[in-house]
Parts: structure tokens; C-alpha cells; sequence
């Protein structure tokens, strides 16, 4: 089941590069499960650090059959957020797989 991701900024300009980098790894995340209902990811900038400067927040949450997976990545570069929770969302992905898997046997 394919769907689109829902993508919000907060306090950021619209990014069609942002949006066209989203999909292609949210296509990539339905390739690892075929359980993925619905993906929404947050962009936004919280507030300006005091000792780190502009920080960046992504957040992707993924329902899934069974428990939802909710993964937040922060960085000075809001490409660089996007990329390690995408990483980070792909591994439990793969982790709750590998769960399923082995409890079938």
C-alpha cells in the first residue's frame, strides 16, 4: 500500500527539493515494509540555540500495522535532519521486520 507523506514545515520556507527528497525515501521505507498505513514528516526550527546556533528538527512518523515508529533527528542542516532520521527510520524498520520474522517460525 503506497501513499504520499504528509509534509508540514514550521517555521521554514516550502523546499521542492526538500518535498521531491522526501518521497524517494519514503518510497524507499515502503520497499523495506509493506505495512506502512500512513507517513507524516515535520519539518521545522524549534528556536535559536544559545551555544549551537539554528538547529534544524525532522520528525517522520510512520503508522504501521502494530505499533506506529516515531523517529526526531536534529541538525544545523535541515538536510542533514532529514537524512539521519530517514536512516534511523529505515533501521527500525528493518529491526521490526527481522522481530516479525522470527516470531513467526
Amino acid at each position: 500500500m503506497k501513499s504520499n507523506a504528509d509534509v508540514v514545515y514550521r517555521d521554514l520556507d516550502a523546499s521542492p527539493a526538500l518535498n521531491d527528497i522526501i518521497s524517494k525515501k519514503i518510497e524507499k521505507l515502503h520497499r523495506f515494509s509493506d505495512s506502512i498505513i500512513h507517513s507524516r514528516v515535520v519539518l521545522d526550527s524549534p528556536h535559536n540555540h544559545k551555544h549551537k546556533g539554528k538547529m534544524y528538527r525532522a520528525s517522520i512518523e510512520l503508522g504501521i500495522k502494530g505499533a506506529p515508529i516515531t523517529v526526531t533527528s536534529d541538525d544545523p542542516s535541515v538536510h542533514i535532519a532529514v537524512r539521519d532520521a530517514f536512516a534511523t527510520c529505515e533501521r527500525k524498520l528493518k529491526e521490526e521486520s527481522s522481530r516479525k520474522k522470527s516470531t513467526r517460525h
